[in-house]
């Protein structure tokens, strides 16, 4: 007992002392973690083959798993971006990809929530990285507009910038924007938009009327293959690019949970929003659609984003999840911001780590 006792005492004693020191000791922690950061190359560090992580796995609608659709790839040792929505650079700060190391971005369409982190992204790519050259904007027609619009918004920024750390830190040929505009491809076809290092980017057309231009992308390296559907109704283009694909990352709306939301809009007299909830039925597919179109293109894994309604409530995800696996023989992941999944070269493995 008297044993014991004296356990309790030094434990105490242990703690007081780290309680009084806490400060020196999480400087110092800070300052190991700080080092190692800073001096790690964690893109080209990965492992080869296709990385794949929702940088944004969420829509307009406030989400505290989601944010603002962004995926980005890894692909020999590079990084790239597909949409930039609120929370892109953030969260790819906390994901361990700097953005400082992000090669490109690519457009779906125009979007608020798919363009909204984009200037801020721009900003942590050029500081971060110290480029002497732009961010290449890549994406259908009219993507020089919205280089533009950011390059003119963050001029001052940019110019504050260089006139405090220098132009040997802060060059002020890197900052912004460049884009690299092509045409939309017609209906059948595809365009390759980048390559790079084993890496063919291609775009190809999906169907999110009224919004013209709208595209999704394939992401072809080392044997394995990456559809990224944008926004979209189910879509015939998504089913022929997709065809054996490892991965499709396709976006969704539950009808029957967006339909909650607007019986709940009409019953408090709010019409303009119960119009809202009914109109977004239109153009996105639902759940079971993009599993029925991962069936048709024999898709080996199925990994939802751009995930619409956000999914609050315990068991909301296995209503949002309701058919898919009749519709679907392949295996099926809910992203949410953090979602990875690896596609190692020349094989099919194809590992997922945490979706919901």
């Amino acid at each position: 007992m008297r044993r014991f006792a004296w356990v309790l005492v030094f434990a105490a004693l242990i703690a007081a002392l780290l309680y009084a020191f806490r400060a020196p000791l999480s400087t110092r922690l800070l300052e190991r973690v700080a080092i190692q950061r800073m001096t790690a190359d964690p893109v080209s560090a990965l492992p080869d083959g296709i990385h794949v992580v929702l940088c944004g796995a969420g829509s307009p609608l406030p989400d505290p798993q989601r944010s603002g659709p962004c995926v980005a790839v890894v692909a020999g040792g590079k990084l790239y971006v597909v949409d930039a929505g609120s929370g892109a650079a953030r969260n790819l700060l906390g994901m361990n990809l700097p953005p400082g190391a992000v090669e490109a971005v690519f457009l779906t369409h125009f979007h608020s929530d798919h363009i909204d982190g984009l200037g801020e992204l721009a900003l942590q790519r050029w500081v971060g990285g110290s480029h002497e050259q732009p961010l290449p904007l890549v994406g259908p027609t009219g993507v020089d507009r919205i280089a533009r619009g950011f390059n003119t918004a963050y001029e001052p920024d940019h110019g504050y910038r260089v006139a405090h750390h220098g132009e040997q830190v802060v060059p002020s040929s890197g900052a912004g924007f460049d884009a690299h505009p092509y045409p939309t491809p017609s209906p059948g076809s595809e365009q390759t938009v980048w390559e790079e290092g084993g890496l063919r980017v291609s775009a190809f057309r999906v169907e999110h009327p009224p919004i013209d231009p709208a595209v999704g992308y394939r992401f072809d390296y080392g044997g394995r293959s990456v559809v990224i559907s944008g926004d979209t109704r189910k879509s015939v283009e998504i089913e022929r690019m997709a065809r054996d694909v490892d991965l499709l990352v396709h976006e969704a709306l539950a009808p029957q949970l967006v339909g909650v939301m607007e019986r709940a809009a009409l019953a408090n007299g709010m019409q303009n929003r119960a119009k809202i909830m009914a109109d977004i039925l239109d153009y996105h597919a639902s759940p079971v659609e993009a599993a029925q179109s991962a069936q048709t293109a024999g898709a080996r894994h199925l990994l939802f984003y751009h995930v619409v309604p956000p999914l609050l409530v315990p068991g909301m995800q296995a209503a949002f999840l309701e058919g898919v696996t009749d519709a679907y023989s392949g295996d099926v992941s809910v992203g949410r911001d953090g979602t990875r999944v690896w596609l190692p070269p020349d094989s099919s493995a194809i590992e997922v780590s945490g979706e919901s």
